[in-house]
C-alpha cells in the first residue's frame, strides 16, 4: 500500500498540516495579486470576484492532495491544472498583447508567493522550525512546482534564494486596480456551499482578512496602502492566537472546510498511513509528533 506524497517526517507535512495555513493561503493570494500579469490572468479567467473563498478552497485542496494524497492522486490533479493553464490567455493591459498564462515566469511567481507565504506565516505564528528546516521545506517544495509545469532547478530552494528572488521581482510589482479590488473583497467572501453554515459569523471575516493583510511584508503593504499600519508585535500575537485556536478545532470538523473529494482523499491518507504503522489516534495533525511514527520512519534504511 502506497504512502502519501509527503510523509509525516517531512517539513512539508509540519507546515501544511498546521492550521496557520489559512492565513498563509490568503496572504499568498494578496501577494500574488501584486504581479500585474498574474492578477490580470485571474481576473480575466475566473469568477474570483464572485467566489474568492472558493479559489482559496481550491488552492488548499490542490496543496492538500499534493501533500497528503497518493502519487496517483497528486499527478491526476496536477495534470488537470496544467491542462487548464495551457488553454488560458491573458490580455496584457500594458502592451495590448494577448499572452499565454502558463509562461514559466508567471507560474514561478505564483509558486513562490504561495509557498513562502505558508512558511513565513507558520513560523511567525509559532510553528517551531529551525533555519535548516525552513530551507528543507523550500527544497521539498521544488517538486511541487513541477506539478504546475516548472523545472526543479529553476525554483528557489532555500530561504536565501527565495528572498533574493523577491528582491529581484519587486521592481515589477504594483497594486493594479484589480489587485486593490482583491484586497477589498477578500475579507468579505461569498462562501462556497459546504461552508454556508458559517454565514452567521461573516462579520468575523474582516478581522481575519485584516490579519492576512498585516502578515504581508511591509513593502507589499506599502504598495497596497489599504489599511493603516499597526504595531508588528500586535500582528504576531494575533497570528499566534489564531493558530492556537484553529489547531484546537477537532479534525473531523476542520475537514469540512474542504470539498468532499479532498475529504475523501484525507480519509484515504489516514488509511494508508495506518497500514504503514503510523499512530492515527490523534489524527493527521497528531503525526507531527515523532512518537506516533513507526520505527522504520524514525530509522530509515
Amino acid at each position: 500500500m502506497q504512502a502519501t506524497v509527503q510523509p509525516p517526517e517531512s517539513v512539508t507535512w509540519r507546515v501544511h498540516i498546521d492550521r496557520a495555513m489559512w492565513v498563509g493561503g490568503v496572504r499568498g493570494l494578496m501577494l500574488q495579486a501584486l504581479h500585474p500579469m498574474t492578477m490580470w490572468g485571474v481576473a480575466q479567467n475566473s469568477n474570483f470576484r464572485e467566489d474568492p473563498f472558493g479559489r482559496l478552497q481550491r488552492t488548499s485542496d490542490f496543496v492538500g492532495i499534493s501533500t497528503f494524497g497518493s502519487p496517483e492522486e497528486a499527478e491526476a490533479v496536477a495534470a488537470k491544472v496544467r491542462a487548464i493553464h495551457r488553454r488560458l490567455r491573458i490580455l496584457n493591459h500594458d502592451t495590448g498583447k494577448v499572452e499565454r498564462l502558463d509562461q514559466p515566469e508567471f507560474l514561478l511567481w505564483v509558486h513562490c508567493a504561495e509557498v513562502y507565504s505558508y512558511l513565513e506565516v507558520a513560523r511567525r505564528a509559532g510553528l517551531p522550525l529551525t533555519g535548516a528546516m525552513a530551507d528543507r521545506y523550500l527544497a521539498e517544495q521544488r517538486h511541487s512546482g513541477t506539478y504546475v509545469g516548472l523545472h526543479e532547478e529553476d525554483i528557489p530552494g532555500s530561504v536565501a534564494e527565495m528572498e533574493a528572488y523577491f528582491r529581484e521581482m519587486r521592481p515589477q510589482l504594483r497594486a493594479t486596480s484589480e489587485a486593490q479590488e482583491t484586497v477589498k473583497f477578500l475579507p468579505w467572501p461569498q462562501l462556497p456551499e459546504n461552508l454556508r453554515f458559517l454565514s452567521a459569523g461573516k462579520a468575523a471575516y474582516f478581522p481575519f482578512g485584516a490579519l492576512c493583510y498585516y502578515s504581508l511584508p511591509r513593502w507589499a503593504r506599502d504598495l497596497y496602502g489599504a489599511l493603516p499600519e499597526v504595531p508588528r508585535p500586535a500582528v504576531t500575537a494575533a497570528l499566534r492566537s489564531f493558530r492556537l485556536a484553529m489547531n484546537s478545532v477537532p479534525e473531523p470538523l476542520h475537514d469540512y472546510s474542504f470539498m468532499k473529494p479532498t475529504r475523501d482523499m484525507l480519509e484515504g491518507a489516514r488509511q494508508r498511513l495506518a497500514a504503514l504503522g503510523y499512530d492515527l489516534s490523534k489524527g493527521l495533525l497528531g503525526l507531527r509528533d515523532p512518537r506516533r511514527w513507526p520505527v522504520k520512519a524514525l530509522n530509515p534504511v
